[in-house]
């Protein structure tokens, strides 16, 4: 099979300084893709990924953006636009912490805080990329979560609004196909890097509940940030050019 090829211009990921951002950066950069990501606060390993990255030979951005801010979001994308000659891709791998509790101890605040820093800001990070994604007849992906294909207790401030970022994935997909625009996403089950890696050092996860899903994985292990980035760069390249509106949980067999 040939090897995938990529349009002019660069691919943004946003949450580029977590454990699934960073190794979706270095996993477009291995490609030669030139990359442009986000991040929120991390000033510092936003900087040290830009490098790493620019090593490998591919040109590289880091930006801090807030994705609310619907006119923020827009001016980053035409910059990145501007400056490297387009936005082939975008990859949604942004998203705030969310704690491990029972929905039923969720206040009406918080669960709005998560709605807004999941769906909003993939909704506002979308619409500002469609113009220049009709243009080079793109691509999108985002990362959710393989619970929303089975749901374990207590994840559902976290399941929940990731559950409507899958189906704006399947709505745009269904509305901007004919402008040659494909949107999917992957859904990560538990790893030992990224924000379950934070669960357990945090302590939500206990060595018991940790056995416990561990049994619940036909695989019997926990996933890499490395597996996730593979899925999301298939799916973003034209080897997938005949998949859109999809999702691949990339779980070990959890959702079996």
């Amino acid at each position: 099979m040939p090897e995938a090829t990529w349009k002019p211009g660069a691919v943004v990921v946003t949450g580029g300084t977590g454990g699934i951002g960073a190794a979706i950066c270095r996993q477009f950069a291995e490609l030669g893709v030139d990359v442009a990501f986000t991040y929120r606060s991390r000033t510092e390993e936003a900087h040290e990924l830009a490098g790493e990255l620019r090593s490998s030979g591919v040109r590289a951005e880091a930006a801090a953006v807030d994705l609310i801010d619907a006119e923020a979001t827009a001016e980053y994308l035409g910059g990145v636009a501007e400056t490297f000659g387009g936005v082939h891709t975008v990859v949604h791998a942004a998203g705030p912490h969310i704690p491990m509790v029972h929905l039923s101890t969720v206040p009406p605040a918080q669960f709005r805080s998560a709605v807004d820093g999941e769906v909003t800001a993939f909704f506002t990070l979308v619409t500002a990329a469609l113009p220049e994604l009709r243009r080079t007849a793109g691509s999108v992906v985002a990362v959710t979560t393989a619970a929303t294909s089975r749901y374990p207790v207590r994840d559902g401030l976290s399941a929940g609004p990731k559950a409507a970022v899958e189906s704006l994935v399947r709505a745009f997909a269904a509305e901007e196909g004919r402008f040659g625009v494909r949107l999917n996403s992957v859904g990560p089950g538990m790893l030992t890097d990224g924000m379950a890696d934070r669960l357990i050092s945090t302590g939500e996860l206990d060595e018991r509940a940790l056995a416990v899903t561990r049994g619940n994985i036909p695989l019997r292990r926990f996933g890499r940030a490395t597996d996730i980035a593979e899925a999301v760069v298939f799916l973003a390249s034209d080897r997938a050019g005949f998949i859109s509106g999809q999702k691949l949980d990339v779980d070990g067999g959890y959702g079996v």
